[in-house]
């Protein structure tokens, strides 16, 4: 009879059309199931995805960075990368090296962040105050971006060190953030992340130059064009940020903020909650009356008020804020201390994120590939249809197997959060991401895991001798005035020590937006943003709302 289909019985017919049906469903099924190229599924190897392509010069992608330079000890670790001391085989001259693990790079959005970081370093001309980019090369495991070494220190802590710090030194810092402000602008960058921590002295020497490092967060734009998305960090966030339809002026009100902070030791906006600094933000009541305040001139206190004008079309330039009579005059600003208040503010400000920074180390460094494997079982799980995408009913529904006690508006709120396309489901990424970083702030098992790093001798509390160790700066000294400061803000119950249960309450509040990641901070300001829309906070532009709460430009 051959394989003829006429040939067959009717039973068989049906039959073949049932595996066809069958077979049919089955290769859907794989199309749709694509691998997410940006996960960590150890049982994958795929090909490794290209981050840079061929976007810039720079790029080398026939030699390795190893044949060109050697790569020294460890500088700093963030949330994508290492960065080393790199020598140059041939020169000798001290530089940098960012390197970016691919395996790092969880979705789209990091790997378009990186490309866009690199694009525009490489766009902007030479500037003394701006950390300059020499190379970048891209081998199967990593991106590399090579570049000026900057070892004096972050802002702060260089303010800190010295003896004396007046209204003339805060005006130097102001004229140069307003001076990067301004090159960015000039060039068709908007920053979107200016904050005291992106700023590095190039070296340790008195007259050093001060710098700007971080441009992973910022855009190119044209004149007129308006973004929504919202990014950057709390509190130097601008209104028109949360109310997602800003432009450039949005710098220059983060440089006020600094400004601000520069001058008294503590930000202009500051509650203990997200929604909070939020609501402190748009009723944009700046306090002029703490010390030391009334010993701070007029016209410095002028230039803060309009950098901090709520109406962006109101607020200065960066070059009017060059302009303005307090930076003409620097040289004539006072140079009489503004008082030890402010310099042991900006020493709590620094050394308190150094503590918290630490500890979100630990608590990243010790992730274990058992906790991505119980998170990807977990996807499993709830994906019942094998469809590669978990919608809301099975995310509800896989939720409650696994003994989740999310009430439903929670669930909504973490679907909401977790679906970064917007197409009402969750693929593998997205929920691998987000549930990672959820459990980096609210497992405690991770929670203890940071504390026993601090607590050494396992008594069950950081006292101060464990404090001290712990967050020596480079050359192995503290300020233990500084410590007993940090001490006696955390130890709540004023007995000398942090308990475990104080450790916590520390991580947990002080808004310190730093420690989630930069993908996950993004929904989360997504969402305070439709919460503040919700509870008439804020009124979103008509074009915001046009567009479904989603980016105007992206």
């Amino acid at each position: 009879m051959g394989n003829c289909y006429a040939c067959l019985t009717y039973e068989d017919q049906k039959e073949a059309r049932t595996e066809k049906k069958e077979e049919e469903k089955r290769r859907n099924r794989n199309r749709q199931r694509k691998p997410n190229p940006y996960s960590e599924d150890p049982r994958r190897t795929p090909a490794p995805i290209r981050v840079l392509k061929d976007v810039i010069p720079l790029t080398s992608h026939r030699t390795k960075i190893s044949d060109k330079y050697v790569l020294g000890r460890e500088l700093g670790r963030g949330e994508f990368g290492v960065t080393y001391l790199c020598t140059d085989r041939e020169t000798k001259e001290a530089l940098a090296c960012k390197s970016i693990s691919k395996k790092k790079l969880r979705t789209a959005i990091d790997v378009e962040d990186v490309r866009r970081e690199v694009s525009i370093m490489s766009s902007l001309p030479d500037h003394i105050n701006i950390v300059r980019l020499k190379a970048t090369y891209e081998d199967n495991d990593a991106v590399h971006l090579v570049m000026e070494l900057c070892e004096g220190g972050e802002l702060f802590d260089r303010i800190v060190a010295r003896g004396h710090y007046s209204e003339r030194a805060a005006a130097n810092v102001a004229r140069t953030v307003a001076e990067v402000v301004k090159m960015c602008h000039e060039h068709g960058v908007i920053h979107r992340d200016l904050k005291p921590e992106n700023f590095l002295f190039a070296n340790k020497r008195e007259n050093a130059a001060l710098k700007a490092i971080d441009f992973g967060l910022s855009v190119f734009f044209r004149p007129g064009e308006r973004f929504s998305e919202i990014v950057g960090s709390p509190y130097y966030m601008a209104p028109e940020v949360l109310k997602r339809n800003y432009g450039p002026e949005v710098d220059i009100w983060s440089a006020g903020v600094i400004l601000y902070i520069l001058l008294c030791g503590v930000p202009p906006f500051w509650a203990e909650t997200e929604q909070g600094v939020a609501h402190a933000i748009l009723r944009g009541a700046i306090d002029f009356k703490r010390d030391p305040w009334p010993k701070v001139s007029d016209s410095a206190k002028s230039l803060v008020k309009q950098m901090l004008e709520a109406d962006p079309k109101k607020r200065l330039t960066a070059q009017q804020v060059l302009e303005h009579p307090w930076l003409q005059n620097a040289k004539k600003a006072s140079n009489v201390p503004l008082g030890d208040i402010v310099r042991t503010r900006l020493r709590q400000f620094s050394v308190m994120n150094r503590l918290k920074k630490k500890a979100m180390r630990v608590i990243a460094e010790h992730l274990s590939i058992e906790e991505v494997e119980v998170i990807r079982d977990m996807f499993k799980l709830m994906d019942t249809d094998n469809s590669g995408k978990i919608t809301y009913e099975e995310l509800k529904t896989g939720l409650q197997k696994v003994g989740s006690q999310l009430a439903e508006p929670e669930m909504k709120m973490l679907m909401e959060v977790a679906d970064v396309d917007g197409n009402g489901t969750l693929d593998y990424g997205e929920f691998v991401t987000v549930t990672i970083h959820l459990q980096k702030m609210e497992n405690d098992e991770h929670f203890r895991r940071a504390f026993m790093f601090f607590d050494k001798d396992g008594s069950g509390f950081i006292e101060m001798d464990e404090l001290r160790e712990a967050l020596a700066d480079e050359s192995g000294k503290t300020d233990d005035e500084v410590l007993k400061d940090i001490l006696h803000e955390v130890d709540s119950d004023k007995d000398g020590r942090i308990s475990y249960e104080e450790f916590v309450a520390m991580m947990k509040t002080g808004t310190d937006w730093r420690k989630a990641s930069r993908h996950y901070s993004r929904e989360r300001f997504k969402s305070l943003s439709i919460n503040l829309m919700k509870d008439g906070s804020i009124k979103m532009d008509d074009e915001v709302v046009a567009n479904g709460l989603t980016a105007v430009v992206t």
